[in-house]
């Protein structure tokens, strides 16, 4: 089958390796090469380095916009039965959706219709999600919002992180690609269209929601920090003993019962960390990293600096 791969970030890379061994893999479109690092030199998407790994001088498009003329008119020149597309980062235009022969498929990480949009894998852990999974589903102009063709579920463990999740979502990626794309093949594909009543949507993750507020319940906070591993992490903010505050990421914590203390104060410092009240419970923090040095357990943090702890 004549395929072409829309995707950027690495989560794609076992699709990708899939489609370039199964089936004849026409080309990849993906995102330019964007500025990363402390020097901000040009760092191409994953995506695009899987592909040249496994396809040398195979097409590969990079346009700011999926939209651009020239870009429409060589995909359909590029002649594909079906597109796939898998956390390319940008909607596609109704003709592109409609330039394979015979479908334009898209891998999403959740169980569709819940957690549509650009995080689906952090809100499943946030929220407290038993189960997870991918769902392939034939795309529309909408967010997330095509006919299902099949969903595959697993569940969510107890210490689960987004990168744990994100790799175990990576792996499962190709086993539906392949039974949807077998179904596509014998005509039979399903189109279940999703129950909207029941859609959640998430939106793109930035600073302000990495932001760790004390006055919500130690359990929800503890979830929180395990969906924003192992990055961008949870930044959260402690009362120092001078009467200001110092600021950190924290990247484990686990759920204490002791709650007996204004919200956002340190209750106890010791060798298992520190003890943070929250609004229903406290939380104590396991690996921490205060601004610009390394990660570090919490209490090694304390024994450095002086926090101020409630009476």
């Amino acid at each position: 089958m004549r395929v072409l791969f829309a995707g950027t970030g690495d989560i794609g890379i076992p699709s990708l390796r899939y489609l370039a061994t199964s089936h004849e893999l026409i080309g990849v479109l993906t995102q330019p090469d964007r500025p990363a690092g402390r020097h901000r030199e040009l760092k191409p998407p994953a995506i695009k380095e899987e592909a040249m790994r496994l396809a040398p001088g195979i097409p590969l498009l990079q346009p700011e916009s999926p939209r651009q003329p020239e870009v429409i008119d060589l995909i359909r020149k590029l002649a594909p039965e079906v597109m796939v597309t898998m956390a390319y980062g940008r909607i596609l235009p109704r003709e592109l959706l409609e330039a394979p022969s015979l479908a334009c498929l898209n891998i999403h990480a959740s169980l569709l219709p819940r957690h549509r949009g650009a995080s689906p894998i952090q809100a499943a852990i946030a929220s407290g999600d038993m189960e997870s999974g991918v769902t392939i589903m034939h795309m529309a102009e909408g967010l997330d919002t095509g006919d299902i063709v099949l969903e595959k579920r697993l569940g969510l463990g107890r210490r689960e992180t987004a990168g744990s999740l994100s790799d175990r979502l990576a792996e499962l990626s190709p086993i539906a690609l392949a039974e949807s794309l077998d179904l596509l093949s014998a005509g039979n594909a399903p189109r279940a269209v999703q129950d909207h009543a029941l859609a959640t949507v998430t939106g793109k993750i930035g600073r302000p929601e990495t932001l760790i507020d004390w006055t919500r319940p130690a359990i929800e906070l503890e979830r929180k920090i395990r969906s924003l591993q192992p990055r961008p992490g949870a930044v959260a903010t402690l009362p120092s003993a001078d009467g200001g505050t110092v600021t950190i990421k924290i990247h484990s914590a686990i759920v204490a019962r002791r709650s007996h203390g204004a919200m956002g104060s340190v209750l106890r410092i010791d060798e298992r960390g520190v003890l943070v009240a929250c609004g229903d419970g406290a939380l104590l923090l396991g690996t921490i990293q205060p601004e610009g040095k390394g990660r570090m357990h919490s209490s090694a943090f304390a024994r450095g600096h002086t926090l101020k702890i409630q009476p």
